[in-house]
């Protein structure tokens, strides 16, 4: 830049860049009281105030808009978390001002493309040091967001590394559209309060993770109940709602032969055509039981028909996936599946032993659930209905009479749709 003095050269991994020693810091905001007290305002507000937002986007707003008031020239920031998920290696968030906020996530297959290696984020990581570069004088293939950056009008980028105690390394960016760039007083500001940010980072960061390693793991409900402290031995929740079993038939026999990494494709592939019906139908997942899964449709307000409507769509549209992924030759051979479908009470229960114990789906309701799914394949039907569950359908479901099974002392009465949902 022009005035060298106003944005440091772009010697990323000088380690004066961002002053870390509080006695420079001060001497250096002490230059304009204004300033220093607004700093200290923002370093008070992540100390006190700042994780209680419990989200990392509304967290990047207030860091933004606390440094622009502390006169530091953000027109942009943006946060690089990594993130333990299935299906996303990191999340990104960022804040423009003027516009808001928004969100990008990161799928595990994005690392082979080279996106992260192509980031300043990659760079402060390796380095472990700051990045500030003059746009003006950054080569577009420097950095895979320069062009971007240029596009928009932006004079002055910041990246700095921030890495949790559990090793994970994260970032934090700010970008500037100011001709002065970012000056020293500024960058003391930022050293300021980086140590606070990055403390806050790491706590909303954990509760994000935990929150979505339980919902992954244990489902939505469980998760809920775990959080809210139901992690004794023998507490249950009681929870009304159309409940759902799916079974893959013959899974033995088809295995038999597969490796264990073909047998874990399968059940995938399986899975991706039973699991999002349920979920956009707003069912939920409980339990994976081996080639199996349970879910359950709860009853929400007055319309107790709308769980069971709900559970009986999710129902003929995976069967119709599985019927596609079969024409496909997506399974090493094609599959039959078995769903069945009851109204009634899913239990939640705290069962084990000692410090390890499991969230289990119990209760009557959902043994016989399961036991119908077992109908399925002596009736030689992919979907089977209680007489309690059809009890909420609007239309005129077609009875198959009564049948015994293990652990009922009365013939358990199904039905299926007229027509056979093939």
């Amino acid at each position: 830049m022009a005035d060298s003095a106003a944005l440091l050269p772009a010697a990323a991994d000088d380690d004066a860049l961002i002053p870390t020693d509080l006695e420079e810091q001060r001497r250096i905001l002490s230059v304009d009281p204004a300033r220093f007290d607004a700093a200290l305002k923002l370093r008070h507000w992540l100390l006190d105030d700042a994780k209680n937002r419990r989200d990392t986007s509304l967290f990047l707003e207030g860091l933004c808009e606390g440094l622009n008031e502390a006169g530091v020239p953000v027109d942009r920031g943006s946060l690089a978390l990594e993130t333990l998920h299935s299906e996303h290696v990191g999340i990104a968030r960022f804040w423009v001002k003027g516009e808001g906020g928004r969100s990008d996530k990161f799928r595990h297959d994005s690392q082979e493309r080279g996106v992260y290696e192509r980031s300043p984020f990659y760079h402060v990581h390796q380095t472990r040091k700051p990045l500030l570069l003059d746009l003006r004088d950054t080569p577009d293939d420097r950095f895979g967001v320069v062009p971007e950056l240029k596009a928009a009008g932006y004079v002055g980028y910041l990246c700095l590394p921030i890495f949790f105690a559990n090793g994970d390394e994260n970032g934090i960016a700010l970008a500037t559209k100011s001709m002065a760039g970012f000056s020293a007083i500024d960058l003391a500001t930022v050293g300021f309060v980086l140590p606070a940010a990055s403390v806050v980072i790491e706590i909303l960061a954990g509760y994000r993770n935990l929150d979505q390693l339980l919902r992954i793991y244990v489902g939505d409900e469980p998760r809920q109940a775990i959080l809210s402290g139901k992690v004794r031995r023998g507490e249950v929740t009681h929870i009304r709602s159309a409940i759902l079993v799916a079974d893959m038939r013959n899974y033995t026999r088809i295995t038999s032969d597969l490796t264990p990494e073909a047998s874990v494709e399968l059940l995938n592939t399986y899975f991706d055509c039973l699991v999002p019906p349920i979920e956009s139908e707003g069912g939920e997942v409980l339990k994976y039981m081996g080639d199996g899964l349970l879910a359950i449709f709860r009853e929400t307000g007055d319309d107790l028909g709308g769980a069971a409507q709900s559970a009986l769509s999710a129902a003929v549209d995976a069967l119709q996936r599985v019927r596609e992924a079969n024409l496909e030759s997506r399974f090493p051979v094609p599959i039959d599946v078995g769903i069945a479908l009851h109204h009634g009470e899913a239990a939640y229960g705290n069962v084990g032993s000692g410090e390890r114990l499991d969230f289990t789906v119990i209760g009557r309701d959902v043994n016989l659930a399961s036991r119908i799914a077992q109908l399925n394949k002596i009736l030689g039907e992919p979907l089977l209905m209680s007489k309690s569950f059809t009890e909420f359908l609007w239309g005129d479901p077609e009875p198959l009479g009564a049948h015994d099974v293990n652990g009922f002392e009365e013939a358990i009465a199904v039905y299926r749709l007229r027509g056979r949902a093939r």
